[in-house]
């Protein structure tokens, strides 16, 4: 099946959107990639991201699946939609310390009213550090404001 064709400024508009909205620049995390079926989030480890046992806390990477995973999805609901995610699991595969957090999510089914993901994230050895998948669903009439349309061909 070929993947639609998105308008570019509509994802620019829509990631500096995400990258300038409060969680995401509280946890310095920033959207790198959204493409129909992948997303791309980075985080830079600081010692506002540790545990007391100078380990990125295990909230840290939930979050990145959480944001990875949604973000993977976002491109296949409709424009007048939002999303929410409903529940989120992982596993913790090794402990990270600092530098450069990478998630890359996947959407593994798209529906119309629940949707299914996945994301790792790598150290910047590529080594996985976590995985997890979430169930999202969406909401109608809660769709973001942005003055691009999402679908060239639409």
């Amino acid at each position: 099946m070929d993947l639609p064709k998105l308008n570019p400024e509509y994802l620019r508009e829509l990631i500096e959107l995400v990258n300038t909205s409060p969680y995401p620049e509280h946890m310095s995390m920033r959207v790198a990639e959204i493409a129909v079926d992948r997303a791309v989030i980075e985080l830079k480890t600081d010692r506002c991201h540790l545990q007391p046992f100078g380990i990125v806390h295990g909230g840290v990477l939930a979050t990145l699946i959480d944001t990875a995973t949604f973000w993977a999805v976002f491109m296949r609901i409709p424009e007048e939609n939002g999303m929410v995610n409903i529940d989120l699991k992982l596993n913790y595969l090794r402990p990270v310390e600092s530098g450069l957090l990478i998630a890359e999510g996947a959407a593994i089914h798209s529906g119309k009213s629940i949707s299914y993901a996945e994301a790792t994230v790598y150290n910047s050895s590529r080594e996985r550090i976590a995985h997890g998948t979430s169930t999202l669903m969406t909401l109608r009439g809660k769709g973001l404001k942005l003055s691009s349309r999402k679908f060239l061909d639409r």
